[in-house]
Formats: C-alpha cells, structure tokens, sequence
C-alpha cells in the first residue's frame, strides 16, 4: 500500500505569522486574463507578444511597456496602497522580518528599522518626516489578487516567484545601485517613479550586490514609470529609482523569479544521485583515490585527467536515462510555493467529494501544474542497499501565508511514496487526459485501485 509522505516539523520553530485575519476591501475587476498559466503571462505583458519577449528580451535586456490604459491603471492600484498596510499592520508585522524602512543617503542603504511589531502611525511618521521607504516583504501573503497573480507565474514558470512592494515619498530614493539574482517585473501601482538602468558588471548574476556609482557609467535607460506600465530586466541588471521631488508618493511592486534555477543549479542537483546510480555498474568509480591525496597542496595532473575522464563516462551514460536521481530543487519548489488559488479564501485543504473510484471508473488528475513526481531512494531506509522509490509531492496543503518568508518557514512537504513499479502507472495519470482504472499499466487491479486512491484521497484526481 503507498504511503504518505510524513510532514517535517520544527516543534522549536516560533510561529511567524499570526493566525488573525484582515478584510480586505472588493478588488477591482481585473484586466488580465486568469484562464492559465500562458494566457495570464501573455495578458501580463501585452501588446508584447510572448514568442517575442522570450526569443529578445528574456535573459538578454530590459523591457518598458508604457501604456495608457486607465482600467489597466486602476486594476494596478487596487493591487496594493497605504490603506493596505495600515490593515496589514493589525495582523502584527515585524521589522527586519515583515518590512523594512530604509533610504539611500551619499549612495549607501541607511536602515531606519526598529525593534519588534511595527505601527503605522510610526511607519506613516518615518515617512512623512523622514522621507523613507518602506518595503514590504511578500504582500501576497495578505492580498487575495497578489496570491491570484503569483499562482499563476510559479505555475507558468515552474519557479517560486516572490514580491516586494515598495511606497516612497516625493523627493526620495530607497536603495542604492545594486543587481539582484532574479528575474524582475516592476508594475507601477501608484504616482512615478524615476529609473535608471545600467550595463551589467557581472550578466545572469548569481547573487545580490549593490555597485558604487562610480562603477557602473552612465544609464543605459532612464525614464519614468507611471500606473499601468511594466518594466522587466534581467538578474544582474544595475538598477536604481527615485520618487521626484514635487509629485506624489509612488508604489510599486517587484515580482520575481528564477533565483538559483539555472543549469549550474541543475547540475549541482543532479550530479550526486548520477554519480551514485553509476558507480553501482562502474567498478572504476568505485576504485580509491591516490594515497595522500586530500593532502595535496595542489591537484596533480594525473588526477585531473582521470576525472575529466569520469566526467566523460557521466555524460554518456545521462544521455540514455530517462530519469535522474536527483529531487532537492523540485522538493524545494513545490514545499515553499503557493498553494492553488481555486481553494478560495485561505483554506489549504480540498474535499476530493464521495465518489470513490474503482476498477472499472475513468478518473483525470487535477491541480497538474501543482503536483512533481520525481524517483528517489526510499527515505524510510537508511541502510546502503535503498531501494528507488516515485515520489509525488503536491503543494495543496502549503499554507499562503508562509510563502517566501525562508526555508525554516516551510517545513513540511506533502505527498505520497509508491514503488518504483508504479512510475509508467503515474505518468499516464499525470499526463492529465482521462483513463480508466483498470487500463493503467500495473500488475493486478488491487494495485490499481489502490493507486487512485491514494490519489484521490489527496485530491490530486477527480472521478469523472
């Protein structure tokens, strides 16, 4: 019988959001298309088609769409404003953890933060008085149309996607020049906001870093945003904005994906459970190393040869496998990512309804851009001799209101194990058309029945 993957919990771990809820206030009727994941992204940068954004402009250079569009303006507004943050605040936000006041001064981040909860009144006083800015930490934790939107992308991208909004008084600046390890879309919620863009110290940067301005030359681009325009660049893109002097406050807010997703993260992932898997079949990999050589001061160019040669023998034997031992990214996606947005209302739970399935019963998967399969050994064995297992995990139960906030903030991961016999069974489910029970490809149909149970049961198929 496959069971269920057992949830890891931290019983030490303090609770990082408070269980109370806010009201939020009717959202304006969106512009953008929610059919899918395709049609969201395709609606979210139009007039620019999406074979064009990804063939010129992804990974490459920068993107400003500048549209007049008043409906397309409100829409961005009611995405988030001060009146939201002054609700937010009764749900007991934290400085350093929730958000951040902070302003740019001779170049440098200067943060204004204080201790514990944060009050509005005081965020509103540093401000007014103090012209800062403040940055609030993943509003879709909070905001029904945020967690929409963001569903949506972690589905079209297949990578977690984070937000930061950003309020600004007149005359100010936030943060210095610096480059950030994600892809960016900036929308322009509210007044404008002055950018300057420029070259790349360091393309598809693997790390956050600000630049002295003496560095980075003049601006490649230099415009002003205003409500209803999107801007996109690149990981890596130097980058600084400033709220003129004389106009009202701005906000926008900063969605962001692709950090650590690239083939260098792949590899990193992959490579051990490859290496592991091989050296069963190769007793080469499995012959010692030369005597001393951890010792080395350097590596002789004997042993450099000899791995370049195994590096070789890996990538002839990955061309044939069909799947690779390796489950940390995908693990790591679907545990700290939104749940789907159909749940409604915050529940993190689904009924799966009262028809069970059986033999003779034709079920479809659901919820398929939120599920993973993936092989792996069995977690419930820690002797040498593991034996694989198919994993899928499904993010229907991650709880919203943890989404982004650190890898200590997601801790539990949920699915089912079943051997490695019933991988061609779950592909042909996870395909998503119909089938019926009994067609799947397993031996006897207790086995069968028992599979879709177990996927019904957490509502990852619907009997039909």
């Amino acid at each position: 019988m496959p069971k269920k993957v057992k949830p890891k919990v931290d019983e030490n771990e303090e609770e990082s959001v408070p269980c109370k809820q806010v009201k939020e206030e009717p959202a304006t009727p969106s512009v953008l298309n929610f059919d899918s994941p395709s049609s969201f992204f395709e609606s979210l940068i139009s007039p620019i088609k999406v074979e064009t954004f990804f063939k010129e402009f992804w990974e490459q250079k920068p993107l400003l769409i500048q549209r007049d569009d008043p409906s397309l303006a409100a829409y961005y507004q009611s995405l988030f404003s001060l009146s939201d943050l002054k609700r937010v605040c009764n749900l007991g936000l934290y400085y350093g953890k929730d958000l951040n006041v902070c302003r740019c001064v001779g170049g440098k981040k200067k943060v204004l933060n204080r201790d514990g909860k944060a009050q509005f009144l005081q965020l509103r006083k540093d401000f007014d008085l103090k012209r800062a800015t403040i940055q609030f930490h993943q509003p879709q934790r909070f905001k029904d149309e945020l967690w929409r939107i963001q569903e949506r992308l972690e589905c079209y991208f297949g990578s977690l996607v984070g937000s930061n909004v950003y309020m600004t008084p007149a005359g100010s600046q936030g943060l210095p020049p610096h480059y950030d390890d994600v892809e960016v879309f900036i929308l322009q919620l509210e007044g404008k906001k002055h950018w300057r863009l420029y070259s790349p110290t360091v393309p598809l940067a693997h790390e956050y870093s600000v630049e002295p301005e003496d560095r980075i030359g003049t601006p490649t681009h230099d415009f002003l945003l205003k409500p209803g325009d999107l801007l996109y660049f690149p990981r890596g893109t130097i980058h600084q904005a400033e709220t003129p002097s004389g106009l009202a406050h701005s906000i926008h807010l900063t969605i962001s994906t692709y950090q650590n997703n690239s083939w260098g993260d792949c590899l990193l992932d992959s490579i051990s459970g490859l290496v592991f898997d091989i050296a069963k079949e190769d007793v080469a990999l499995r012959t010692g190393m030369p005597r001393r050589m951890l010792m080395s001061v350097e590596t002789p160019a004997d042993v450099t040869r000899k791995l370049s040669g195994f590096l070789r023998t890996l990538a002839d034997q990955l061309e044939g496998r069909k799947e690779l031992l390796s489950s940390d990214m995908k693990k790591d996606f679907v545990m700290h990512r939104l749940p789907p947005f159909y749940l409604g209302n915050g529940t993190d739970t689904m009924d799966p309804g009262e028809k069970l399935p059986r033999l003779n019963s034709i079920v479809r998967l659901q919820f398929k851009d939120h599920i993973v399969l993936t092989v792996g050994p069995d977690e419930n064995q820690s002797d040498e001799a593991q034996q694989k297992m198919v994993y899928v995990y499904h993010s229907l139960k991650n709880v919203r209101q943890m989404h982004m906030m650190g890898k200590e903030a997601g801790t539990e991961i949920y699915g089912l194990r079943f051997p490695l016999s019933h991988v061609d069974a779950l592909k042909q489910i996870l395909c998503g058309s119909p089938i019926r029970v009994k067609d799947l490809k397993l031996h006897t149909d207790e086995e069968k029945e028992n599979l879709v149970l177990s996927l019904w049961t957490e509502s990852l198929v619907q009997v039909l």
